[in-house]
């Protein structure tokens, strides 16, 4: 089965930086399931995607614009601690929280912390960054009437993540 809309797709991937470094790799858990039109993975990961197969393997190339886009200073800010949450057992510079602000939640890398504030990052992680990806396509198959109700996919088989 060709990939194309509303098809279930899964796969390994190793993520590197242009440098070749690997920051991201699937090949020691579970694959990357996605409903693929969707937008459920970088739309330009997506189009490389359309039309291969399980079985293929391929490596994309993502300019910064492409991937996660520029890198942003108006994203660090100084914020009030009680409107953070962290991702852990307690903040730490370096660590992931969760800021909520109206009926969002964004997840903000903290820089710096101090009594009652801290200055926080929520640049994605990889803003401004070209990066490549290695992928090798395991599973595709099409959408149950659920999942594309949903618009996501509910694992390979159809049934897990409800």
């Amino acid at each position: 089965m060709n990939i194309a809309p509303d098809t279930v797709v899964g796969f390994h991937y190793i993520l590197r930086n242009t440098e070749g470094t690997v920051l991201e790799s699937s090949h020691d858990g579970e694959p990357s399931i996605y409903l693929h039109g969707a937008r459920n993975i970088l739309p330009m990961l997506e189009k490389h995607l359309d039309g291969h197969r399980v079985g293929d393997t391929l490596t994309v190339e993502l300019d910064a614009l492409s991937a996660y886009g520029p890198r942003k200073d108006s994203l660090v800010q100084k914020i009030a601690m009680k409107h953070l949450e962290p991702e852990g057992k307690k903040l730490a510079v370096g660590s992931t929280a969760r800021l909520r602000s109206d009926k969002e939640i964004h997840h903000v890398t903290v820089l710096k912390l101090g009594k009652f504030q801290a200055t926080v990052d929520a640049n994605h992680p990889l803003a401004g960054q070209d990066i490549v990806f290695d992928i090798e396509i395991i599973a595709a198959r099409a959408a149950t009437p659920e999942e594309l109700a949903h618009g996501h996919a509910h694992g390979l088989d159809g049934h897990a993540g409800h």
